[in-house]
């Protein structure tokens, strides 16, 4: 018999980031790719992968990479976004102004877990989503 392993993902989603994506677009496909879940766990997954990427429009170079990806086994969803910044998101705080800078706060209400790690020439700012009923249900 063989078993999913439990940390293993599918990727869902692969897609530079740059400054003339369509955002409308990107969460349709989005939306489309993640039909078979509850809709409130693909809405906040779409709130987490606009937040993550404007921040790469917003405060990094605006060029980067975005990761969607499945747990096997449980209803969870990573998103990971690649940019060359190697500045640290700040939660609550923005350069831009005072109207600005609650896209983090927002990422941390709704994820399991988020955080960065180094990658080439910048970092990756990773978010765990998963569904809001229940937080061990299977997926599809």
């Amino acid at each position: 018999m063989k078993t999913v392993d439990e940390d293993s993902k599918s990727l869902v989603l692969d897609l530079p980031v740059e400054p003339t994506i369509v955002m409308a677009e990107l969460r349709g496909q989005l939306t489309s790719a993640l039909a078979d879940l509850g809709e409130d766990h693909v809405y906040d997954v779409l709130l987490v992968v606009t937040e993550l990427v404007c921040n790469v429009l917003d405060h990094a170079s605006g060029f980067g990479r975005l990761r969607v990806l499945r747990h096997a086994t449980r209803c969870e969803v990573t998103v990971e976004v690649d940019d060359g910044s190697p500045v640290l998101p700040v939660h609550g705080r923005s350069r831009l102004g005072d109207t600005r800078g609650r896209g983090i706060v927002v990422v941390d209400k709704l994820a399991r877990e988020w955080g960065t790690r180094p990658a080439a020439g910048g970092k990756t700012v990773f978010a765990v989503v998963r569904c809001p009923e229940d937080g061990e249900a299977r997926c599809g």
